[in-house]
């Protein structure tokens, strides 16, 4: 038996309950049945004796010469009319005037008769000549006297029949009632059978144990959503990556708290395919499919938090060769044109123009270096000013700009200034001006980074910080500043975006030291 599938034990397990509950019902049935069948009998007979002691005719008779003669036709048409299985009538000591079988008149009673002849009718069972029966004894009065007995009975085979008429439908309902809950038993144990895939109690135990330790032990974050977007299952992973309250579980997603973009994907109920998402704090790859026929929908996420800090920092990188590029390109330039100098055998100009080549970038340098203790933050910045400014645009460092001692970590500082500069370039590179300026200031408890540019400034209802949003053409655009609020947000800081006074955009980042 414990090889049987749950749905067959099920279906074993209820077909028995329910034929005891209908054995026992039958029982009790037919108990209550045939005590009321004996009870009505004993009322009948009591009735019947009664009428029959206080007729005229049986009084008369009992005091007369021959009653039999007058009484035995009487009593056998009562009997025929009322269905008892016996009147009998008799005298004070029991000697019977009547019976259905006229070869037992002038016999004795058989059954007692003392509380009759006191005065007093009274039922019994007793075992008389036509068996065992239910019987009442009524005394007969003339004048004050007891001048006779009365006794009417049912036997005990007659009420029985009763009972066992009366049982058929008793009988058919519980054999209705058995067929029904049998039917039942089976249909929800085929059911069961189908969604516990006809394993047994063992063998599902197992699978729900491997479930569970399969479903804690990854990494990734897995979330069931039924039909209603609600929540069904979601591991430990997911809990962590998207900051999910304990109580998760029956919410739809529109009531976590979640991103809004990733809301509306998910509310969509279209499949996707490695799409990107920040939350909060974290860089998230999605995937979704729909599971079975529109029963819910299946999420997966990956945290690509890391992944995304390393592409930023090789994306600097690439910008670092790019601005060395350019720098190459334009000492080459310049290079060539110091050498055309001598040529033509200027060579005080040609010492002039190196020279004043060289103390421009060695002032850049300088103002660098000595601003921004951060070597890779420096770095960033001269490779950003070299790239501007092949690209036109004049990268401006504020004087009294300063970065010491920070706790932020380098990769953080580089996602958001070299986003916020970026940015700042390519809105520069369209303006007439064509100039960004940086400033960084250091306090005791914070950190407050200004980006400005000369561009047209942000539109009205911008919601830079938001994944996916961009004033720039392209499916593949608002990025950048999404991942400088949410590193900003990893600092514990704040990031605003404002309008310049020339008209530009301004964006000013504080975070606390």
């Amino acid at each position: 038996m414990k090889q049987w599938s749950l749905a067959r034990q099920l279906l074993v397990v209820q077909v028995v309950i329910v034929g005891l509950l209908v054995a026992v019902g039958a029982a009790l049935a037919w108990a209550d049945v045939a005590d009321r069948a004996e009870e009505s009998s004993t009322a009948e007979a009591l009735a019947l004796a009664k009428a029959i002691a206080a007729a005229p005719t049986v009084t008369e008779a009992v005091r007369g010469s021959n009653p039999t003669a007058i009484l035995q036709p009487y009593t056998e048409r009562v009997r025929a009319d009322t269905g008892v299985d016996f009147i009998t009538i008799m005298s004070p000591d029991g000697v019977r005037f009547t019976h259905p079988n006229p070869s037992e008149i002038g016999g004795r009673f058989l059954g007692h008769i003392e509380e009759a002849r006191a005065g007093r009718a009274f039922t019994e069972t007793y075992t008389g000549t036509l068996g065992p029966s239910v019987r009442a004894v009524v005394p007969v009065f003339a004048s004050g006297q007891v001048v006779g007995l009365v006794s009417a009975g049912i036997t005990l085979s007659a009420i029985s029949a009763d009972v066992a008429d009366r049982l058929l439908p008793v009988i058919l309902a519980a054999a209705l009632v058995l067929i029904l809950g049998a039917t039942a038993t089976y249909l929800v144990s085929r059911r069961l059978r189908r969604q516990t895939g006809g394993l047994a109690p063992a063998a599902l135990s197992r699978v729900i144990g491997y479930h569970e330790s399969i479903l804690h032990a990854v990494r990734e974050g897995l979330v069931l959503l039924d039909r209603d977007h609600r929540v069904t299952l979601c591991n430990d992973g997911v809990r962590t990556l998207l900051d999910l309250p304990a109580d998760a579980e029956g919410k739809r997603v529109d009531e976590l708290g979640l991103p809004n973009a990733m809301v509306e994907r998910l509310l969509s109920d279209t499949e996707m395919r490695d799409e990107l998402h920040l939350t909060e704090t974290r860089v998230l790859v999605v995937n979704s499919s729909t599971v079975g026929n529109s029963m819910g929908t299946v999420v997966t996420l990956r945290d690509r938090t890391d992944l995304q800090a390393l592409t930023g920092e090789l994306d600097t990188v690439r910008g670092f060769a790019e601005a060395l590029r350019a720098q190459a390109h334009e000492a080459a330039n310049r290079l060539h044109t110091v050498v055309s100098l001598v040529e033509l055998g200027r060579p005080a100009e040609a010492v002039e123009f190196a020279t004043d080549e060289l103390a421009i970038a060695q002032r850049l340098t300088d103002q660098v270096v000595g601003a921004v203790a951060e070597p890779v933050l420096a770095a960033l910045l001269l490779g950003k000013a070299a790239d501007a400014g092949e690209r036109g645009v004049d990268l401006i460092i504020d004087p009294d700009t300063e970065i010491t001692d920070l706790e932020i970590p380098a990769r953080d500082l580089v996602t958001i200034l070299g986003n916020l500069i970026d940015n700042a370039v390519d809105a520069a590179a369209d303006s007439e001006e064509r100039w960004v300026r940086v400033s960084a200031r250091t306090s005791t408890d914070t950190l407050v980074l200004r980006v400005a540019d000369s561009g047209g400034g942000l539109p009205d209802g911008s919601r830079p910080f938001e994944r996916g949003w961009s004033t720039k053409p392209g499916g593949a655009r608002g990025l950048g500043l999404a991942l400088v609020g949410q590193a900003v947000r990893r600092a514990s800081g704040t990031v605003e975006a404002g309008q310049d006074i020339g008209g530009g955009a301004v964006f000013t980042v504080r975070v606390p030291r």
